[in-house]
């Protein structure tokens, strides 16, 4: 059995936009960046289209989706002008992310409690399009009865504080652990995000109920100093090792 078949590694290219955009020319170029991903094995690729356009252009959605054959997970705040964007290109998935313009990267997950009105006003048109509904929020049950309650298809776990807190590290892999199974059990797709590496993967990738593990920054970092494909593959061997596949 390979990975694909129970764990899927979402490729993020953010940042080879980033790079571009630090001279403002066309090079590297995160369409390239994305065919590669895809050659080397990721099951999908992510991509966040930030209000304030910091690294991830409109022109870049639209080719990536138009580029790729394996599904495009689009990263974007809940706005009416993102929403726009994501009906007009059609992706695979939409995961719904906190966006402040001051931070330097997403800093924690989406807050649905107590808001679910508000975010379904922008939720129900991706919903009727059908287009995967994916919240990004914070390992917490109250979080994720939220986003049950206004329809998510899937939820991708905030597991930053698990990758950077080595000495709470045991405490926030069980509430990681604990939400999966929560999650499951209400009928919704687990995923994980931020943060993840070669040394904090494996953790994640062994819990059951996980079925995505979306990593770019270190993989873009990585590919630095051993290329896009090596380090892809990497870190699928690192998965597909915990999985004991």
């Amino acid at each position: 059995m390979s990975v694909s078949d129970g764990l899927r590694l979402g490729v993020n290219i953010d940042h080879v936009a980033t790079v571009r955009n630090a001279r403002g020319g066309a090079h590297p170029d995160p369409v390239r960046a994305a065919i590669m991903a895809e050659a080397a094995g990721a099951d999908g690729i992510t991509a966040h289209l930030r209000e304030d356009r910091r690294h991830i252009r409109d022109a870049d959605i639209a080719d990536i989706r138009a580029a790729i054959i394996i599904p495009l997970n689009f990263e974007m705040a809940a706005t009416e002008e993102m929403v726009k964007i994501a009906l007009g290109t059609r992706p695979h998935a939409v995961c719904i992310v906190p966006e402040r313009r001051e931070e330097v990267t997403t800093e924690g997950g989406l807050a649905v409690a107590g808001r679910e009105n508000e975010l379904l006003s922008y939720l129900e048109a991706i919903k009727e399009a059908g287009i995967r509904l994916s919240l990004f929020i914070e390992p917490s049950p109250e979080e994720i009865h939220a986003a049950a309650a206004v329809g998510a298809d899937i939820v991708e776990l905030h597991v930053g504080r698990y990758c950077d807190d080595v000495v709470g590290r045991g405490d926030e892999l069980l509430r990681i652990q604990q939400a999966a199974a929560l999650i499951e059990s209400l009928g919704m797709e687990c995923h994980a995000g931020h943060g993840l590496d070669y040394d904090t993967v494996a953790d994640i990738a062994v819990i059951p109920q996980m079925r995505e593990l979306n990593i770019g920054h270190f993989l873009m970092g990585e590919s630095l100093f051993v290329g896009m494909p090596a380090a892809i593959m990497e870190m699928r061997r690192l998965m597909d090792e915990a999985r004991g596949e």
